[in-house]
């Protein structure tokens, strides 16, 4: 009768290390290139605010909007049944807070924050600056950087992710240059 041969213990215990090396590795760099998709994907949403914005104060003629579910479609069910200045149909239901319904709407791992003046512009008073700010929202985690766009069509980048507000002005008064503050 033959013995069957299978792996030793010491066999098993070095596949199982050269596997928990290999995902030591891969783990961290996966999660790097997620954080930086996030950030990637923080910055183009703020481009899509500042289109809708630079938009809809052309065709309203009110300044900008007073906040991003202006910038959004109708909700269904409810709320404004055509589009107008308070549902400008400019910005997805998501970005715009409309659908989920949220005040600080969150996409891709960011929560933004939209700052303007008046809510709800008017001709008499127009809203002439807007800020919006882009905040992970699990700094670490889904991100490490914070972000801010204005009506100067900038984003301004802090590494540090220490900046998490503006006010209706922009950026610049809140978000010094500095060498974690910049332009990106």
């Amino acid at each position: 009768m033959k013995q069957q041969r299978g792996f030793s213990l010491i066999e098993l215990i070095i596949v199982t290390l050269i596997i928990l090396i290999i995902a030591g590795i891969a783990i961290p760099r996966f999660l790097r290139a997620r954080m930086a998709a996030n950030e990637a994907s923080a910055a183009g949403t703020l481009k899509q605010i500042g289109i809708a914005n630079a938009a809809y104060s052309s065709v309203y003629n009110v300044g900008y909007a007073g906040d991003l579910a202006s910038l959004g479609p109708p909700p269904g069910g409810g709320g404004c049944a055509t589009v107008g200045s308070t549902c400008a149909d400019l910005l997805d239901s998501l970005v715009s807070g409309v659908s989920p319904a949220a005040v600080n709407p969150v996409k891709s791992g960011y929560q933004f924050t939209y700052y303007a003046e008046n809510s709800p512009p008017t001709l008499a008073a127009p809203n002439s600056t807007y800020a919006v700010v882009g905040v992970p929202t699990a700094p670490g985690g889904t991100g490490t950087s914070t972000f801010c766009f204005d009506n100067k069509i900038s984003i301004i980048r802090d590494t540090s992710g220490g900046l998490t507000s503006a006010d209706f002005s922009g950026c610049a008064a809140t978000w010094p240059i500095s060498a974690t503050v910049g332009p990106l």
